[in-house]
């Protein structure tokens, strides 16, 4: 207990000097003025308040005269922002203002091209049941969205009034959608049918719920259903004459790569970190295969309970591996939760990621990473006002997405797969599989494919047959890329940039490299793209300045 004591003393005392370099008020501050990091922070804050919709009488207003009136005033933030001169301030606060013209190009580039109210159905999602394990949910949403994951059931007394208004909200939300989504994109439509076929059994779901609990409400959950229903089939009905692609063209993605997303491959220099990542993928599969050869397959699990206990044996080994081998600092609070799922009978339609735990739940633990960087964010939130929550417009996605997919590689390296030889196995088979996705994300958007051609190719490239043409896994993975840019892409190289990231900070001079130091440093920066975490851990801004 004293050592604990005395490490959670440094702990506080580091925040304490850390969120000095950030303080925007308090005795002594200076008064905010232009040119100034209190200036970005007031104008980011403001500017956070601008992006959401007006919401009137419980709708959010996407209207064509709304959004253009959006679109208008957008020019006055940028030209706030733009009267801010921060290039003699330190590198963190500079990052921050980079990470402000980021948001501000995403709602930019929402208007000009992507226009998710006017041409992506899926984009007005009335109800979610299930939380993301990325800083928010993938891909553009309207504000409001009924999301059920952060409920409690039976619902407080206090709550209800407002639950049963979103619920009662739902039919004139999808009134209205009808009136936005005027824009040809024939396979962000068709996603949206699938969009509106999922939402119906959360509401069938929950009518059945809350008839137990909370009959008074079941009519409106009713009313909502039925609204989802009827929208469903007025998209069917629109969606069969459609024509246009609903990829974005190579010129717009590489904007939008380097001026929101802040990642310096355009899409050609993706293609090839993808193609040539599935190509050492594959090979380095067969070799694992050869050298496994006189070993036993792995097995499926015959009972949820030997599932329980494969599962809950991983996330100890992951948790123990992950302090023992000091691979960075990790607070007590941090825990991944044991097994609360069932098993799907041997003969059951077992997806691919199902395919994987089923075989050996460690590495699975490893992409989990993700949920133990949410609790750190929760509970050790960054001191920078503008890194502290979620980046808007996914952001986050290549730094997200890239490290968790690393750290399947990384652990491997690292020796957590030593005395388990077939799992290492199925790493490979995960990176392949992303390489698979990654290509339908570029291809779509390029417009070389069509959604359904998009499927294909993953399912085909896919080892082992593993992911099903028919499965939930590939159509809401196409669904997130094809509406989110870059998202598919990002798992492929987020991870490559992370690798060159680690190479640039071990050479640099003068320094011994330590692991732990150097992720602490890297969890220290925030789930902000990683060119710029790069920037603030080696002084490199050449990455920078190529994009701006």
């Amino acid at each position: 207990m004293p050592g604990r004591t005395k490490l959670a003393h440094g702990f506080l005392l580091l925040t304490i000097l850390t969120a000095g370099l950030y303080s925007v008020g308090g005795e002594g501050a200076r008064r905010p003025g232009p040119g100034s990091y209190d200036e970005l922070v007031r104008l980011f804050k403001e500017w956070r308040e601008f992006q959401k919709p007006k919401v009137i009488d419980g709708l959010p207003d996407y209207s064509a005269a709304a959004m253009k009136k959006q679109h208008q005033e957008l020019k006055t933030f940028q030209r706030r922002l733009a009267g801010i001169d921060g290039k003699t301030w330190p590198v963190r606060q500079q990052i921050d203002y980079y990470l402000v013209r980021a948001e501000m190009n995403g709602l930019d580039f929402d208007h000009r091209v992507l226009r998710p109210w006017a041409r992506n159905p899926c984009f007005y999602a009335v109800v979610t049941d299930s939380e993301p394990d990325v800083p928010a949910r993938e891909g553009p949403e309207m504000y409001g969205t009924i999301e059920l994951w952060k409920m409690k059931f039976p619902v407080p007394e206090s709550e209800i009034a407002e639950f049963k208004a979103k619920l009662q909200a739902v039919p004139r939300i999808l009134e209205q959608a009808k009136k936005n989504l005027v824009e040809d994109a024939k396979d962000l439509w068709s996603l949206g049918i699938r969009v509106k076929k999922r939402e119906q059994a959360i509401l069938s779901n929950l009518e059945r719920r809350l008839a137990e609990i909370h009959p008074a409400l079941v009519p409106d959950v009713g009313k909502a259903a039925a609204a989802v229903n009827e929208f469903g089939g007025w998209l069917e009905k629109k969606q069969v004459r459609m024509k246009a692609p609903s990829g974005i063209g190579v010129e717009n993605f590489n904007w939008y790569m380097k001026n929101v997303h802040l990642v310096p491959y355009p899409w050609k220099e993706q293609l090839a970190i993808v193609e040539r990542e599935f190509e050492r993928a594959m090979a380095a599969l067969d070799f694992e295969r050869h050298r496994n050869r006189k070993l036993p397959e792995l097995v499926l699990p015959a009972t949820v309970e030997e599932l329980r206990t494969r599962y809950n044996q991983a996330v100890d080994t992951f948790m123990k591996f992950l302090r023992q081998e000091e691979i960075f600092t990790v607070p007590d609070y941090m825990r991944l939760d044991l097994f609360r799922g069932r098993l799907i009978p041997p003969d059951g339609p077992r997806d691919f990621f199902t395919e994987i735990e089923y075989r050996d739940s460690l590495p699975m633990k490893c992409h989990s990473l993700h949920w133990l960087e949410k609790q750190r964010m929760a509970r050790d939130p960054h001191p920078s006002p503008v890194r502290s929550v979620p980046l808007l417009y996914n952001i986050w996605d290549s730094r997200a997405e890239g490290l968790a997919t690393a750290w399947e590689e990384m652990m491997m390296q690292a020796g957590l797969f030593d005395q388990r030889p077939r799992a290492r196995e199925l790493i490979y088979i995960l990176v392949a599989m992303r390489c698979a996705r990654a290509m339908g994300d570029l291809k779509m958007h390029s417009r070389e494919f069509s959604l359904e051609e998009a499927v294909k190719y993953a399912v085909d490239r896919t080892p082992n047959g593993w992911l099903r043409p028919d499965g939930d896994t590939v159509w809401t993975d196409m669904r997130i890329y094809l509406h989110q840019p870059g998202y598919g892409t990002s798992y492929v190289v987020g991870k490559v940039h992370i690798d060159k990231l680690l190479a640039d900070r071990s050479r640099r001079p003068g320094e011994k490299f330590s692991l732990k130091r150097f992720m602490d440093d890297f969890f220290a920066s925030g789930i902000i793209p990683v060119s710029l975490i790069r920037w603030e851990m080696t002084g490199l801004e050449d990455e920078i300045k190529k994009m701006w």
